[in-house]
């Protein structure tokens, strides 16, 4: 039976590239999966029967174990994520950064950011390398006017199942079209009046790429929220408190509010960016109001 990697879903089909000749088929999924509430996801690798090798269509019979899983975007298997901003036009919603950041923290995925349109740079892409740099986190400048950065950026992704995420209009598409020397996906513009992208990408799409691996393209979006995190293991997806950690005076210290606080005492030296600090603040307060999560003591730290 062959084992294939679902490259995308569309109107309950799914179609599968054979991964021992490349070859894509149309598959449905058996019945059984929409009995346990299963959704074959793209970057899955499943099991699939031919049914018509003319007419490359199958059925997948089995979905192999996952090793990862992203509900938003929906994906699966994936290792890396490339969180794509904009050095210029829409504004970099750092909130949203952060989050992606976290949220790959969370699922153990490699996370790189990538800073797109650096021909309009007006200070951004220094803001966000001065930032995120330091505390562990490749950044990488891009722009398809001046063409440059994107041989890291091919570098970067070889060997790895990657997702490009981020905010609407940051040029997600345009990054894989360059990627993939042709045009892949449609693209468009951003509105003059509100600085948001057309939502041109619609599903999640996984492509292989040339030099090995593959890049799924993700719909853009202009809110997200993170997943399965308790407001107080937030701190263990902040690299810069790592060091601090362990050494404040109240065992559950939230860094926000207690005294004698090393995290907010290196905030105060500034070698806490303070931006983020207030952003860590603000999803620690958020997720602390989340009904489930309103315990005095938390699992994770037992």
């Amino acid at each position: 039976m062959p084992i294939g990697i679902i490259l995308k879903g569309i109107g309950g089909f799914y179609y599968a590239e054979d991964i021992s000749n490349s070859l894509v088929y149309e598959c449905k999924a058996r019945g059984i999966f929409r009995k346990d509430s299963i959704i074959p996801l793209p970057g899955d690798k499943v099991e699939f029967s031919i049914l018509d090798e003319q007419g490359k269509t199958g059925s997948i019979d089995r979905i192999l174990p996952r090793f990862s899983e992203l509900v938003r975007p929906s994906i699966a298997n994936i290792d890396q994520i490339i969180i794509v901003v904009a050095a210029k036009a829409p504004n970099t919603d750092f909130m949203l950064l952060d989050k992606l950041l976290i949220t790959a923290g969370k699922k153990k995925l490699n996370a790189v950011i990538c800073i797109n349109k650096t021909d309009l740079d007006d200070g951004t892409a220094k803001n966000i390398r001065d930032i995120y740099s330091p505390i562990g986190y490749d950044c990488i400048e891009v722009s398809s006017v001046t063409k440059v950065g994107y041989d890291i950026l091919q570098k970067k992704l070889k060997g790895h199942i990657s997702a490009l995420a981020g905010q609407s209009g940051v040029g997600k598409s345009t990054i894989l079209n360059h990627i993939m020397n042709s045009f892949v996906m449609e693209t468009g513009s951003v509105s003059c009046k509100i600085e948001r992208g057309r939502h041109t990408t619609r599903h999640a799409e996984v492509m292989e790429l040339e030099n090995g691996g593959y890049v799924a393209d993700t719909p853009g979006f202009s809110s997200f929220e993170i997943e399965d995190i308790r407001y107080d293991e937030l701190e263990n997806y902040y690299p810069e408190f790592g060091k601090y950690l362990n050494t404040c005076k109240f065992t559950f210290c939230s860094h926000i509010t207690e005294p004698r606080c090393p995290v907010r005492e290196a905030v105060e030296r500034l070698e806490i960016d303070k931006d983020r600090f207030q952003r860590y603040t603000q999803l620690y307060i958020t997720l602390k109001d989340i009904p489930q999560y309103k315990t005095k003591k938390s699992e994770s730290r037992r």
